[in-house]
């Protein structure tokens, strides 16, 4: 069907017998959401993720020329800022000296920097740009994962991995830009963006931490911390 817009819409019911039709999130099963421009999205009941289907996916080659297209710095007051919407209700929940992991921390691990000059230690991950696997073979106290999530292309591999780095009573702190109103979904410029193809509601977060038995809480729109049990 059409909606106001004249965009394709799709129904509900969703196409047997097709493995890629499955949430690439938490594996429920997904449903036509709408095509724009030939690229065909997604979208999950279960945990309210949208998603592109994975024909359109940039190769790893492409992604990585247009993430050298970003102009984000270490020192950059105007990017600091930003991130300090995950970073300030990240410190106040982290013990003096916690020791935590950068996932996808990009050319200008601004973050990781902010986190250590607060008094943490903090390494750095990222298959790009700091591909040493070497900090995967650890846990810490928490892992940071901002404007990191909406890149994956195999997000239930990669929060299985994320949730093996966190220790227990530890936090896994998610920066993306939240998707609201599906009427909006065609116009919204963060969907324009070549590389994102997974789309997240805090409903999403709350679904997976209520799956894997975590806390979750929303300090802020596009933030999400969840917190392993202690036990």
């Amino acid at each position: 069907m059409m909606d106001v817009t004249g965009v394709a819409m799709d129904s509900d019911k969703a196409t047997p017998g097709r493995a890629d039709l499955a949430c690439p999130v938490c594996l429920g099963p997904a449903v036509e959401f709408m095509t724009l421009a030939a690229r065909r999205y997604r979208r999950c009941p279960t945990c309210q993720a949208r998603f592109l289907d994975p024909a359109h996916f940039l190769t790893a080659a492409e992604e990585h020329a247009y993430y050298l297209t970003h102009e984000n710095t270490v020192d950059d007051p105007g990017y600091r800022r930003f991130l300090s919407k995950l970073a300030d209700p990240l410190l106040a929940r982290l013990p003096a000296q916690a020791q935590g992991l950068d996932y996808g921390c990009g050319p200008g691990p601004a973050l990781a920097a902010m986190l250590q000059e607060a008094g943490h230690r903090v390494a750095l991950y990222d298959p790009f740009f700091a591909p040493d696997p070497a900090p995967l073979s650890q846990t810490y106290d928490f892992v940071t994962c901002t404007e990191v999530a909406e890149h994956f292309h195999q997000p239930v591999t990669e929060f299985a991995r994320l949730r093996a780095l966190v220790r227990p009573g530890g936090w896994l702190a998610v920066m993306t830009c939240f998707q609201t109103e599906d009427a909006r979904f065609e116009r919204w410029q963060y969907r324009a963006d070549p590389t994102h193809v997974v789309f997240y509601r805090d409903a999403t977060f709350r679904h997976l931490a209520q799956d894997w038995g975590w806390r979750c809480e929303i300090p802020c729109k596009d933030v999400a911390l969840l917190q392993r049990p202690s036990g």
